[in-house]
């Protein structure tokens, strides 16, 4: 009887618990697919209290990316290989016309995703993050520049794990201002493959999109936070980055920082169901 029990559970987890090289998946809920892509470093974790919220109405989709939490690193070009993978698991298990929810690189991805497949998708929802996020940081910035060896990459590679989490620890100080949630991310930081995370973010500057928004004809929800930049310059950001964008609806979260969800919760969610009712 020990032993039957025992195969049950696996058989249940095996139902709710996807794998493959480039990604892991966790699966709840019925109804319209809804595909959740988490920001770079992250895990699925990261839309624990919307998965519950989600998966009422939706079948709930949660990826985590390959070199981060539990799951194995591959070999680069990293971004490239997790847009294939996704685009093949979609077809295989029929989720045309789903809705795509991504944060940061996972918006960045979604935006890709919809502009190599116009007709794949039902709606799009960005959370903090660009087409081409180079652009914000680099002077002069094209993509075609972008190489994986380069001094700052074999500076972090180098790293000693002390120095490496001095560094992680910084940079949660300025993604949230929710204290209880800055080890968290500090701790994903940590672990994810050192490669992945150096080369993985190379392919993310790589990445300019910005000429292929015209080819997105499905509705566009952005859900933008102002810090550290302010309201002004975020708008223009924004403003510019999206211009070749047609069917988009802005929403600012004031006082927020790059985690939306952990800073400003009631006002994501509510803004997410909004945009989910939207036709």
């Amino acid at each position: 009887m020990k032993t039957k029990c025992i195969l049950v559970v696996a058989l249940v987890l095996s139902l709710n618990l996807y794998a493959q090289n480039e990604f892991e998946v966790s699966i709840s809920g019925n109804g319209q697919p809804v595909l959740l892509f988490p920001g770079f470093t992250c895990t699925g974790e990261e839309y624990q209290d919307l998965v519950g919220e989600l998966s009422k109405n939706h079948r709930v989709y949660n990826f985590t990316f390959a070199g981060f939490g539990n799951v194995p690193p591959i070999e680069k070009p990293w971004l490239p290989k997790i847009k294939e993978a996704l685009e093949n698991y979609i077809a295989k298990n029929n989720l045309e016309q789903s809705v795509i929810i991504g944060h940061s690189m996972g918006g960045t991805l979604g935006l890709w995703l919809a502009s190599d497949n116009p007709d794949l998708f039902s709606k799009l929802i960005i959370i903090d993050a660009l087409p081409a996020m180079g652009a914000l940081m680099i002077p002069d910035y094209d993509s075609q520049n972008i190489q994986y060896d380069t001094p700052y990459n074999r500076k972090i590679l180098s790293m000693d794990d002390t120095a490496f989490e001095t560094m992680a620890t910084q940079m949660a100080l300025g993604m949230t201002q929710n204290t209880e949630k800055r080890q968290q991310l500090t701790d994903w930081i940590i672990k994810a493959d050192r490669k992945t995370f150096v080369y993985g973010y190379t392919d993310l500057l790589k990445l300019d999109l910005r000429p292929a928004l015209s080819k997105i004809k499905i509705s566009v929800t952005i859900l933008v936070a102002t810090e550290p930049y302010g309201q002004d310059i975020v708008e223009k950001n924004y403003g510019e980055q999206y211009q070749n964008l047609d069917d988009y609806s802005v929403y600012i979260a004031e006082g927020s920082s790059h985690f939306i969800m952990y800073d400003k919760p009631d006002w994501f969610f509510n803004h997410i169901k909004s945009a989910l009712r939207t036709k």
